[in-house]
């Protein structure tokens, strides 16, 4: 079978990778020289703790599997089971996640309510104060600024993938055929068009205006190296409003008890911050839902996330040397994990996981690969 994905980012490269590892042919087309995308401009998290019990975690859960056996062959991917903590504080935190650890799944996300000791035993640099922490076991990181590189590099070892940049797919001409913007033809079985938050042009044409799947753009930022290490991916007890794992009685009380900061709640924020390979840690983020999203990037959420990272640390954070902010392309459902469309005969849409397009894409792709009967 020869298979023609479009995008480059972590979703698209995740389909090229099941196509070659099943014995396919695989021309993957990039408009951009690499992927500049929501693939890159992320914290590298594959993140179980916060899913949803049912399609999400069961996919969470198996793209954890398949990180940890791609990250084996693919060390450069930089993959660390490092867990995550997110430190609480008062009664109302601490009850959230006392009920995290009391529910079914909680075994199979490997949570864990650690005391302030226990916590700190775990990542030393937490000298903050706070009551206690949830530690989830499953949680994991890898290195999202080369992930791509890497995964391609390992690709490109087998005689069936190449690999084409600089190439925008234009027009689809026949059953499983594009033609792209040099006027070449893409010919085989199946086209993937794996194009992230690039829903206009082609994707429009193809999928229609009422494409359920909206763009959502977040800020974030990366710091000069700690100075130590920092053993754990982290989160804030708001990542228990956002996500929807922690939904139910203790939340309600929390919500009603305890409102959010202001900045917080305005700009939709949690934190979460994972450190780096060069030892910068990355620390984000916030939501925008409204559109046409603003050009520029605002200091108020920056400043939140500082006050509460340098609370948990107990120290003042290293220089911020970069402020970023990126677009990624989330379903409407919050229930579906990503929307996947056969949009012309042999040609596919496969986009809208959200934040979860680093956690789950292995396994979205295997999800693909399964369906078409690879």
């Amino acid at each position: 079978m020869r298979v023609t994905v479009v995008g480059a980012g972590v979703v698209g490269t995740m389909h090229a990778w099941q196509a070659v590892e099943r014995g396919h042919e695989v021309v993957q087309i990039e408009r951009e020289a690499e992927a500049r995308g929501a693939s890159l401009r992320n914290f590298g998290q594959i993140w179980v703790s916060g899913r949803a019990v049912g399609e999400e975690l069961d996919t969470a859960l198996r793209a954890r599997e398949l990180w940890e056996e791609i990250g084996a062959r693919v060390p450069k991917l930089g993959f660390r089971a490092n867990g995550s903590l997110t430190p609480v504080r008062g009664d109302l935190e601490l009850a959230v996640a006392e009920a995290a650890v009391a529910r079914p799944d909680a075994a199979a996300r490997g949570r864990k309510l650690l005391t302030q000791a226990e916590a700190r035993a775990l990542n030393p640099a937490l000298r903050g104060e706070f009551t206690a922490a949830l530690y989830c076991e499953r949680d994991a990181a890898l290195e999202p600024r080369t992930a791509q590189l890497a995964l391609r590099e390992e690709l490109l070892k087998s005689p069936r993938y190449t690999f084409l940049p600089g190439r925008e797919v234009r027009e689809v001409i026949g059953a499983g055929t594009v033609r792209d913007d040099h006027g070449d033809v893409h010919g085989g079985d199946v086209v993937l068009l794996c194009t992230g938050a690039w829903l206009g042009g082609l994707v429009r044409e193809l999928a229609g205006p009422e494409l359920p799947v909206r763009r959502v753009r977040l800020q974030m930022m990366q710091t000069a190296p700690l100075g130590e290490p920092f053993t754990t991916s982290v989160a804030d007890a708001d990542s228990f409003r956002y996500y929807p794992a922690y939904r139910g009685d203790a939340l309600d009380a929390l919500a009603a008890g305890q409102p959010q900061n202001e900045t917080a709640e305005r700009h939709r924020m949690q934190l979460l911050m994972v450190q780096r390979a060069d030892g910068g840690l990355t620390i984000g983020d916030t939501h925008e839902y409204e559109h046409p999203f603003a050009f520029d990037t605002l200091e108020d959420p920056y400043d939140h996330l500082v006050e509460v990272v340098e609370s948990f640390l107990g120290r003042p954070l290293p220089k911020i040397r970069r402020r970023w902010a990126g677009v990624y392309a989330q379903c409407t459902d919050p229930s579906r994990v990503v929307h996947r469309q056969q949009v012309r005969d042999g040609v596919w849409l496969v986009t809208g996981p959200g934040g979860r397009g680093m956690t789950c894409s292995p396994a979205i792709a295997e999800t693909t690969a399964n369906e078409l009967g690879w």
